[in-house]
C-alpha cells in the first residue's frame, strides 16, 4: 500500500493555471518522452544549467574512454586523466588545438565517435537556442483587477491592458471568457466556459493602451450577479489577446486570468492620459492598476 502511494505521488505534477495550482496524477510520462518541450519551456537558468551538465557528462565519459586506452593520444604526460579530459573538450567542440592528437586506432575510433557526437549535439543546441530566442513573446500589461462600473448608462465590465513595448501590434483581437461551475439536469457539478461578447474586440494598431468593455445586460451571463453569486459559482475570467507584431513579423499571443475575488464592483480605472500644454499627451503607467470609486 505504501509503495503504491509513493508511486502515485512520484507521478503527480503541479501545473500553474493563472493564480491556481492544479495537481495531475496518473500520467505515465517519463522525462525523456517530451524532452524537446521541456527544453523549450524551461527557464533560462535551468536551460543553461542543463547544457553545462550535459557538456560535463559527455566530456567526462569520453575522457574516461581515452584514459582506459593504451596511450591513445600523443603528448599526454603520465597518462593523466585531466589531460584526456582537456583533449575531449577540444575534440567535442571541434577546436583541435593540435598539441594533442590521436596516435592509435583506438584513439582515432573514440575521437571519431566524439566528433560525431559533438557535431550532433552542437546542431541540436544551436536549434534549441535559436528556437528559444525566435519565439514570439507579447509584452502586454494587464490591469490587476477587472472593474464593474456604469458606462454610457449601463453596468459594464471593464478590463484594461497596454502594450509595454509601444510597437505596433496589427489586427489585435481580444476574447473574454467566463468560467463558472454549473449544475446539470442530473445534479452533477461541472465547470463550463462561455465567451463574453465585447463592444469592440478588435484593434487596428495596438501600441499604447486598450480597455475592453462587456455590457452586463439581460443577455450577459453576469447579469445581476453580485459577489456572493460569483463566489458560489467559483467564477473566473480569462482574456486572450493575439495580433501581428510588425517588428518580429510574427503572430503573438498573451493571456491573463482573473479570479472572482479580483473583480471590483462600483469602481473604474484611474485616468492615465494627460494633455500637456505643448499639445503632447502624457501617459502615466504608474496609475495603470489604480481604481477609483464611481
Amino acid at each position: 500500500m505504501l509503495e503504491k502511494l509513493k508511486e502515485r505521488i512520484s507521478k503527480s505534477r503541479v501545473i500553474a493555471f493563472g493564480d491556481r495550482e492544479i495537481i495531475t496524477e496518473g500520467l505515465d510520462l517519463s522525462f525523456w518522452a517530451d524532452i524537446s518541450h521541456r527544453c523549450m519551456t524551461a527557464s533560462w537558468p535551468s536551460f543553461i544549467a542543463g547544457v553545462v551538465l550535459v557538456f560535463i557528462v559527455f566530456n567526462a565519459a569520453f575522457g574516461l574512454l581515452y584514459w582506459l586506452g593504451d596511450q591513445p593520444v600523443s603528448n599526454v604526460a603520465r597518462n593523466d586523466y585531466l589531460d584526456y579530459l582537456y583533449f575531449s573538450i577540444e575534440t567535442l567542440s571541434t577546436a583541435g588545438y593540435g598539441d594533442m592528437h590521436p596516435q592509435t586506432h583506438y584513439g582515432h575510433f573514440v575521437s571519431a565517435v566524439e566528433l560525431l557526437t559533438g557535431i550532433f549535439s552542437m546542431s541540436v543546441m544551436t536549434g534549441l537556442i535559436f528556437s528559444r530566442f525566435s519565439r514570439p513573446h507579447a509584452r502586454l500589461l494587464f490591469a490587476n483587477n477587472p472593474v464593474i462600473a456604469t458606462q454610457d448608462g449601463k453596468p459594464t465590465l471593464m478590463l484594461r491592458l497596454a502594450n509595454e513595448r509601444h510597437n505596433i501590434i496589427g489586427n489585435a483581437t481580444a476574447r473574454l471568457w467566463l468560467l463558472k461551475n454549473t449544475i446539470t439536469n442530473e445534479g452533477r457539478s461541472i465547470r463550463r466556459f462561455n465567451e463574453l461578447p465585447l463592444l469592440k474586440n478588435e484593434h487596428p494598431a495596438l501600441a499604447l493602451s486598450w480597455t475592453l468593455y462587456h455590457v452586463l445586460d439581460e443577455q450577459s451571463l453576469l447579469f445581476n450577479l453580485d459577489t456572493e453569486d460569483l463566489k458560489a459559482a467559483s467564477v473566473s475570467l480569462v482574456v486572450v489577446v493575439s495580433g501581428y507584431d510588425v517588428v518580429a513579423a510574427q503572430t503573438i499571443h498573451a493571456r491573463k486570468s482573473y479570479d472572482h475575488t479580483d473583480i471590483r464592483f462600483g469602481q473604474r480605472y484611474a485616468d492615465i492620459l494627460e494633455n500637456l500644454e505643448d499639445g503632447r499627451i502624457r501617459i502615466d503607467y504608474g496609475k495603470f492598476h489604480d481604481t477609483l470609486d464611481e
